[in-house]
C-alpha cells in the first residue's frame, strides 16, 4: 500500500478523503447534530473549502460506518443516523499520514525546531514521507497563508506570533477586526450555527477535563470565525481565518500550559458573547468580545 493511499475493499481512499471524513464527523459531533439531522453536501463543501466530489466520498465512508444514511422515503438526501458522541472517531476515520505530519510540522514551527526557510528535500528527509505528500502539505500551508514558495528555491513559512511584539500586534489587529465585524451592516445570525457554537462550548464545560489540543483549537477557532461569518463580509472572514491559522502555530506550543479553569473561563466568556448576540445586544456583545481579547492578550 502506498504511503498516501489507503485501501477499503477494492476502493483506494486518498488522504484528503479520509481527513475530510474525520473533519465532517468532528463537525457533526462538535455541533451536536442528532440522528435525523439533514446533511447538505453543498453546505459542507463550502464549510471545508472543497468541491462536492470529495465531500460525497467522505460521506460514503461515514455511511459505511453507520454514521450517516439516506433520508427515509419519500424524502431524499442524507441525514445523521448515529449519535456522534458514541462514535469512536479514530476507528471510523483515523488520522492519515498527511494530517499527522501537518500537525507535527505545526508543532515544530511553534517550538522553533523547524526552520523558517525549507526545501522539499529537507522536509522529505526530516519527516520520512514521500515527495507527493510534502507538496500537498506545502500547498495546504500556502492556502492557509502560513507559507509561500520562494522566487528562487524552496519555501518560506510566514512570520509567526513568536515574540511579544508580534503577539501584541495580533491582538490589537483582532480587536479592531473582530469587533468591527459585529457592527457590520449585513450582520445576521444563523440560528443553526449559533446553536452549534453553543454546543461545542457546553460540551467542554460538561466534560470537566482539559480537552485534547486539536479539539480546543478547533472550537476556539470556530467561535472567532463564526462571529466573522455572521458579518457576511468576506474580508472580515478572511482576516479572522488568517489570524486563526497564525494562532494555531503559537497556541500549539503553549497548550500544555493551559489549565481546565483557563479553558473553562474562555468557554464561559464565549457563551456570554453568544447570549448577547442571541437577544440582539450587539453593542454589549462587542464590549464583552473586546474584554475577552484583552484578557487573552494579558494571559
Amino acid at each position: 500500500m502506498a504511503d498516501d493511499e489507503k485501501h477499503s475493499g477494492q476502493e483506494v481512499l486518498t488522504p484528503l478523503q479520509i481527513d475530510l471524513a474525520r473533519r465532517i464527523l468532528e463537525f457533526i459531533r462538535d455541533n451536536g447534530w442528532k440522528p435525523g439531522t439533514r446533511i447538505s453536501v453543498p453546505d459542507l463543501a463550502r464549510r471545508f473549502g472543497v468541491s462536492r466530489s470529495p465531500v460525497t466520498v467522505a460521506l460514503q465512508i461515514l455511511s459505511r460506518q453507520g454514521v450517516v444514511g439516506p433520508v427515509p422515503a419519500p424524502g431524499r438526501g442524507l441525514q445523521v443516523t448515529a449519535d456522534a458522541e458514541n462514535v469512536d472517531i479514530e476507528a471510523v476515520a483515523p488520522d492519515s499520514p498527511l494530517e499527522e505530519t501537518y500537525r507535527l510540522m505545526i508543532r515544530d514551527r511553534a517550538r522553533g525546531t523547524l526552520p523558517q526557510d525549507v526545501s522539499e528535500a529537507e522536509l522529505i528527509a526530516r519527516y520520512g514521507i514521500a515527495r507527493g505528500l510534502v507538496r500537498k502539505l506545502l500547498l495546504r500551508f500556502s492556502t492557509e497563508g502560513l507559507a509561500h514558495r520562494q522566487p528562487g528555491h524552496g519555501w518560506r513559512f510566514s512570520d509567526s506570533l513568536d515574540d511579544e511584539m508580534a503577539l501584541s500586534d495580533s491582538y490589537e489587529f483582532r480587536m479592531a477586526v473582530e469587533c468591527a465585524a459585529l457592527r457590520g451592516r449585513n450582520f445576521a445570525l444563523d440560528d443553526r450555527q449559533l446553536e452549534g457554537l453553543r454546543h461545542m462550548h457546553t460540551r467542554i464545560l460538561s466534560a470537566g477535563i482539559v480537552p485534547d489540543a486539536e479539539e480546543w483549537l478547533r472550537v476556539n477557532n470556530a467561535f472567532h470565525e463564526g462571529l466573522a461569518v455572521f458579518s457576511r463580509n468576506r474580508f472580515f472572514i478572511e482576516a479572522v481565518r488568517q489570524q486563526n491559522n497564525l494562532r494555531r502555530m503559537q497556541e500549539s506550543a503553549i497548550y500544555s500550559e493551559l489549565s481546565f479553569e483557563r479553558i473553562a473561563q474562555s468557554c464561559r466568556e464565549h457563551l456570554q458573547i453568544l447570549d448577547a448576540l442571541a437577544v440582539g445586544e450587539r453593542e454589549w456583545a462587542e464590549a464583552l468580545l473586546r474584554q475577552h481579547l484583552r484578557r487573552a492578550a494579558e494571559f
